[in-house]
């Protein structure tokens, strides 16, 4: 299995023309493929941010690309995440056309208590520590444990969003700060300033979120 993992991004040599710069004179060497990705991940989130259940194939179709350019920089905690959301994408996207919540209403925004974002906590700590030995273990990457942090924070936060939790806004915004310390690492400076702007836009669903709980309770819905 380490072997093939590790020689994973040599089998992914079809991307190549996808990974070419936008144009050579730029001073960042922006690809193709890293470019579309982003754009569909802006338009997820703008979507996202008005409840929209219209930026879950748009998840599905962006972490898709995200996932082939991951693998060829060898971030194979990214790029196995990206297919894990592709899945998780598509439970949401059924979740919020027909999901229920503990009372067995229709999902809406809500917040978790205070145990039970301890709980998410521990359980993120725990992802991280066996997603990082998974990595270290199997892989050739070099920053096994770097790469496993916003992965198993990005579990969760898709978890949470996918159950209209409040609380995946604080979630993305710790996920998308790491993130862009990793992908500097890594040189994918377009998805760096990409993350940087899903720092700000998770402010700003955080916000939008919890006035919309604040309605609802201000209506009288529990």
């Amino acid at each position: 299995m380490s072997a093939s993992l590790s020689g994973l991004a040599e089998h992914l040599a079809w991307v190549a023309p996808w990974l070419l710069p936008l144009d050579a004179t730029w001073a960042l060497p922006i690809s193709r493929l890293e470019a579309v990705a982003s754009l569909m991940a802006l338009a997820m989130v703008g979507f996202n941010l008005r409840v929209n259940p219209l930026g879950w194939p748009l998840a599905i179709a962006s972490s898709a690309l995200y996932a082939l350019l991951f693998a060829r920089s060898r971030l194979y905690g990214e790029a196995t995440l990206q297919l894990v959301f592709m899945a998780l994408s598509a439970w949401g996207w059924a979740q919020w056309l027909r999901g229920r919540d503990e009372t067995g209403q229709a999902l809406r925004v809500r917040q978790l208590q205070a145990a039970a974002r301890w709980r998410l906590l521990g359980v993120t700590a725990l992802l991280w520590a066996l997603i990082g030995a998974m990595l270290s273990a199997w892989t050739d990457s070099d920053v096994p444990y770097g790469d496993a942090l916003p992965t198993a924070g990005s579990l969760v936060g898709q978890w949470l969003l996918a159950r209209k939790w409040v609380d995946n806004w604080p979630c993305w915004l710790a996920v998308n700060l790491l993130s862009m310390a990793l992908f500097a690492h890594k040189g994918l400076w377009l998805t760096v300033g990409l993350y940087g702007v899903f720092a700000v836009l998770s402010c700003v669903g955080w916000a939008a979120w919890a006035r919309r709980t604040d309605i609802e309770r201000w209506r009288g819905l529990p």
